[in-house]
């Protein structure tokens, strides 16, 4: 079976998948009917990670409870405030198992902006492991994706299985499906740091962990995988703002300085993909992506960063079939979620999703963690002050 077109996001071995770290696709949370985040106004900074106990086993789950290797204390590089850090972690598989849920928990609350857990085959773990070994530190930079090139290759295709971000707690679909974890498969724990507030010096060790909630499967069990949609951030400054930065082209130049030419040309490349000749600024931007294989859509996930007002995911808008499969009409950067959808979607080739998100330059001077920083003409980014708009999908692929 064909997979998914893989996004321009990169934000993983595969794809990206979200702003960072360690989740099912980088910021995962409660499925189920949960409601959508609730408004509550200017973000004030990170929520923490998840405190409530863990929702009861179900029949044939079984607790896993992995711990960063050590702590680290991030370091950013160019003078700049965010640090993508991953970190090997080895599940101990010794036969299949099916990833059912899992929570990330922050160690250090404070700095941690979202993480994204991916998994790594057995073809690729050699290639993660010789990169592991290259730095004397824990774990290594990996601004962009997982920055294992190794693991990009066909049979070791890294997969987004997770992703939190504040607000977020486990997601457990009611459907008998799950990730597929083979014997010998590693995981990629991607930690977004941001240090805005203390101006990019160090503010203490990190050592999180991630909970995994482990199932054998059946031959029924339906193989998840996850599917990000995007859309570009062409958000100017304010009427009432001004300096150097409102310019497009200086703005990706300083994005292109502090994460390298791979997340720097996202900008000029979304627009590409998403079939314009030239960007168009202004709050609110939208990308169709035209679905290229069977599947069906269990649960999606909204995310953006501390300008973001609202994201929606629609399925063929303007025709007959239209239909939303999510919707964020108030985001809430501390609060993000993953939404199931109140029943399964089967969607397939001649459908098209549409991700459409909101953005507001206004927020900039009632944001703590932006009020201090120069205004900017906004485009896509790795780092808090920059923007993102993902709709991260949870889906399962169908025979033709």
């Amino acid at each position: 079976m064909k997979k998914p077109d893989s996004p321009p996001w990169k934000f993983g071995a595969a794809t990206m998948a979200l702003a960072t770290a360690f989740t099912v696709v980088a910021c995962g949370s409660d499925a189920g009917t949960n409601p959508a985040p609730a408004p509550a106004g200017p973000h004030s900074g990170h929520a923490g990670g998840s405190s409530a106990p863990p929702q009861p086993l179900r029949a044939g789950e079984r607790f896993v409870n992995l711990k960063m290797a050590g702590a680290y204390t991030p370091a950013p590089p160019e003078g700049g405030t965010d640090e993508y850090r991953c970190q090997m972690i080895d599940p101990g598989l010794t036969k299949a198992a099916f990833l059912t849920g899992t929570q990330f928990m922050p160690g250090n609350v404070a700095i941690a902006h979202h993480a994204i857990v991916y998994a790594v085959p057995p073809g690729g773990a050699a290639a993660v492991r010789k990169q592991d070994a290259k730095t004397p530190d824990l774990g290594w930079q990996c601004f962009g994706g997982t920055g294992v090139e190794g693991a990009e290759v066909e049979e070791g295709d890294a997969a987004w299985v997770d992703t939190w971000a504040p607000g977020t707690t486990e997601a457990l679909l009611t459907q008998d499906a799950g990730y597929k974890l083979e014997p010998g498969s590693l995981l990629i724990l991607q930690i977004h740091y941001n240090l805005l507030a203390t101006d990019g010096k160090p503010a203490g060790p990190d050592r999180s962990a991630v909970r995994l909630r482990l199932t054998d499967g059946t031959p029924q069990t339906r193989e998840l995988e996850t599917w990000p949609v995007d859309a570009p951030t062409d958000l100017p400054c304010a009427a009432d703002e001004s300096g150097p930065l409102c310019d497009r082209a200086a703005s990706i130049a300083d994005v292109t300085k502090r994460f390298g030419p791979d997340v720097g040309e996202m900008a000029d490349r979304q627009v590409k993909e998403c079939g314009r000749g030239v960007p168009k600024p202004g709050n609110t931007q939208t990308c169709d992506h035209m679905v290229e294989a069977p599947m069906t859509l269990f649960a999606g996930f909204g995310h953006m960063h501390m300008l973001g007002r609202a994201i929606k995911v629609e399925l063929n808008p303007g025709t007959p079939k239209a239909k939303v499969v999510l919707d964020v009409p108030q985001f809430n950067f501390d609060n993000q979620r993953l939404v199931q959808l109140p029943a399964p979607v089967d969607i397939g080739p001649g459908d098209t999703l549409r991700v459409t998100c909101t953005h507001d330059a206004g927020l900039r001077k009632l944001v703590p963690q932006l009020r201090k920083l120069p205004p900017r003409y906004v485009v896509w980014g790795d780092g808090t002050s920059d923007e993102m708009c993902i709709g991260i999908m949870t889906v399962s692929l169908r025979e033709s």
